[in-house]
């Protein structure tokens, strides 16, 4: 288990001008990730350093959103006003989680702009939507070399700032899972702090223009 990547979701801004901010804020360029067609979301993502990447995504106006539960909750988020949505963790043994969860991944794809069709699995958004200070799972199905972060990039992931608590988080994930993301920093802040919100708070990056928190 490792952390795969981060995920921001756009609010009524829309998705173009939040990608702006935000690379501008970073001093980096999104690419186009391209359709989620199962979930009715689009992204643009920015490889990091260490094999992680950053995803800004947004619920299009499509039937799809409604049907999957990853459409329903990136398009609350964005009615919400936007913000960080979710922490994505990557798994090699999906059964296991199946089993953890009592329910079956569920496939998913996006054709990039060069014409690639990425696909992989992914389980636990209902248990993010519910409570969104836990991630979420993946398992790629792709090459290995076609992976978002596979690039690399010059911004390193510093430090979360989750509003939750810990336990819970190691009791989702399982003691032995949560220290393999143990070279993770995460700052654990009282919920109450955040309006009674678990969640994301912000994210510190380092970058060629130093330390940048987007919160």
């Amino acid at each position: 288990m490792r952390l795969d990547h981060l995920s921001y979701a756009a609010g009524p801004e829309g998705l173009a001008s939040c990608v702006q901010r935000l690379g501008s804020q970073l001093g980096a360029g999104f690419t186009d990730g391209g359709i989620h067609p199962r979930f009715g979301t689009r992204n643009f993502v920015l490889p990091l350093a260490g094999g992680i990447y950053l995803e800004v995504v947004e619920a299009l106006d499509h039937p799809a959103v409604e049907a999957a539960p990853f459409g329903r909750a990136v398009k609350a988020r964005k009615l919400a006003g936007g913000g960080w949505f979710s922490w994505v963790v990557a798994v090699d043994d999906l059964p296991a989680i199946e089993q953890r969860l009592g329910r079956q991944a569920v496939s998913g794809h996006r054709r990039r702009p060069d014409g690639y069709d990425l696909r992989w699995r992914q389980i636990g958004v209902l248990d993010t939507a519910s409570d969104p200070q836990l991630p979420y799972f993946i398992h790629w199905e792709s090459n290995r070399a076609e992976h978002p972060a596979a690039a690399g990039g010059m911004i390193n992931l510093e430090l979360l700032d989750i509003a939750g608590d810990r336990s819970t988080v190691v009791d989702f994930l399982g003691d032995r899972a949560t220290r393999s993301l143990d070279d993770l920093k995460v700052r654990w802040l009282p919920v109450e702090d955040n309006d009674g919100e678990t969640g994301i708070v912000a994210v510190h990056f380092t970058t060629p223009r130093g330390v940048v928190v987007v919160d």
